[in-house]
């Protein structure tokens, strides 16, 4: 097939009596029955489909998975909500050491010179409030432009990286500019290799655009999990404020019996990161299972709901096992990718000090190691995504939904296409740059307000590390709701590939074409 095939939009109508009847290769789910077109026996096919429907999403057995994970979520959280508690509390009494919106009269509202006040608290709000309206824009920008998106971001990856790597080699960070040369030169040569898939992948785009703009659930679902994750930012952003206030020594709840010491506040600050990343995982890994499960999912065997075969409010049911008995599966695997990102971020910190320290070699060997942390955590990411949507489809635990998740690949050959999509890129890439933005932004907003406690500038790169992982995050958690869809089409794939030849014949010719493996014997 040639590269320059147009989607169009699929218009659905009941079928006809020689309609291709979907048989499933695999064990994973049921194969629907054939359909009569007569009106006759319309009505006893849709309730016939709904049960087949049903099969797979039925829990046999309504029991927590992995409870273990569920319980060590919860504790974390209640310590972070103890530790904000009492934080919160004293910074109240203490009035934030003063500060607020703005740098005011002569520096009236920019604080003390001890720590970070409510000057940063109200720096960071306006970074929450801007991750929101450029997470937005991004994702109207895909929906608007989605046959240029991927090549977009392609390009804009390769030029990133040389932009890096030339800007280490002015300012002399040799170790870093040693890796960026090496990626920069790699990105360029994946650039013309990854052109040719462009439109397999920028197709399976359109196809997830054209379901969510048909199931406005998925919107709903994506900017309620936004808000949470900003709400989430915001208590984060206070706490920490609260945590440096409380325990920074001179601060005047320091004579107030407090311990206070550089110690613990890095103790307390690592683990309000560490609570404040699993939490933001499991928001977003909680709406991924939620749409794979509901809109998705039911689009892919049934077909939108002006058919009148999708089951009612699918994506409540959804959201209702995600968060309660499947919530200890999706817990588990956030964990692992937030102790990976824990990882390289101290390794990220080591890279610098190393650096300041005038030490290249050790510099150089933890910007390696970061970089291989940083593949880990990519590769577990994706292969997670996965495994959420068995566990939202099948109720399964987290080990048993990756072994499975791992076989069914294997068995269908789909892990080479599912390494070529380049959806993922293009979301991710929009992540970064809401990251990225945020982190300008609150950069900005120091050097223009000038606070009395950065007269030094020795709050300069936290308060940029906090804006850049709130934006990051924001944009992630919007975008989820477009990879649900993506991963779902995916594992719907692999499950009946025959379904998607009824649903999207010109993405399924393509995918015939490209990688016949994947659809071998339909």
């Amino acid at each position: 097939m040639s590269s320059d095939v147009k989607y169009q939009p699929p218009q659905y109508a009941p079928p006809a009596q020689n309609m291709y009847t979907p048989n499933s290769s695999t064990p994973y789910a049921p194969s629907s029955q054939p359909m009569q077109a007569d009106a006759g026996t319309w009505n006893n096919y849709k309730e016939q489909n709904r049960q087949v429907w049903g099969a797979p999403m039925e829990i046999k057995k309504k029991r927590v998975n992995d409870i273990f994970f569920l319980i060590l979520f919860i504790l974390q959280f209640l310590g972070f909500a103890a530790v904000s508690g009492i934080v919160l509390h004293s910074w109240v009494q203490d009035g934030g050491l003063g500060g607020g919106l703005g740098g005011g009269i002569n520096g009236s509202r920019t604080g003390t010179r001890i720590t970070l006040d409510r000057h940063t608290a109200f720096l960071l709000l306006l970074v929450v409030a801007a991750s929101l309206v450029i997470s937005t824009l991004y994702l109207m920008f895909v929906r608007a432009f989605t046959k240029i998106i991927i090549h977009i971001t392609l390009i804009l990856s390769v030029v990133a990286n040389i932009a890096i790597c030339i800007y280490y080699w002015i300012t002399k960070y040799y170790s870093g500019a040693i890796i960026f040369t090496i990626i920069a030169l790699f990105s360029l040569l994946a650039y013309y290799g990854y052109r040719s898939r462009i439109p397999l992948a920028s197709l399976i785009l359109q196809v997830t655009m054209d379901i969510a703009k048909h199931h406005m659930s998925v919107y709903v679902v994506g900017f309620v999990a936004l808000v949470l994750q900003a709400a989430l930012s915001v208590w984060f952003t206070f706490t920490a404020i609260a945590t440096y206030t409380k325990y920074t020594p001179g601060n005047p709840s320091c004579s107030n019996g407090t311990s206070c010491s550089s110690r613990t506040v890095a103790g307390l600050i690592f683990y309000e990161v560490f609570s404040y990343l699993w939490t933001s995982q499991v928001i977003g890994n909680v709406a991924l299972a939620t749409l794979a499960g509901g809109p998705y999912g039911a689009w892919y065997y049934f077909g939108p709901s002006s058919d009148g075969l999708m089951p009612p409010h699918p994506t409540i049911s959804s959201f209702g096992r995600a968060s309660t008995l499947s919530l200890g599966s999706i817990a588990f695997g956030s964990l692992i990718v937030t102790i990976l990102e824990l990882i390289r971020l101290i390794l990220n910190a080591a890279r610098q000090y190393a650096n300041s320290e005038g030490h290249p070699v050790e510099a150089c060997l933890a910007c390696c190691a970061q970089c291989l942390i940083g593949v880990i955590e990519n590769l577990v990411q994706y292969f997670n995504r996965y495994a959420y949507i068995e566990i939202a489809l099948y109720g399964k635990p987290y080990i048993a939904a990756a072994k499975d998740t791992w076989r069914l690949f294997q068995d269908r050959g789909i892990s080479a296409l599912i390494n070529d999509s380049l959806v993922g890129m293009a979301l991710t890439w929009g992540g970064y740059i809401v990251g990225l933005l945020s982190s300008l932004f609150g950069y900005l907003y120091l050097r223009l307000t000038h606070p009395a406690y950065n007269a030094d500038g020795q709050y300069t790169a936290p308060v940029v590390l906090f804006s850049f992982i709130i934006g990051l995050t924001s944009s992630l958690t919007l975008s989820s709701s477009i990879e649900a869809g993506v991963s779902t089409i995916f594992v719907g794939l692999a499950e009946d590939p025959q379904v998607l030849a009824i649903r999207v014949p010109e993405l399924f010719e393509m995918i015939r074409e490209t990688y016949p493996e994947v659809v071998l014997g339909v």
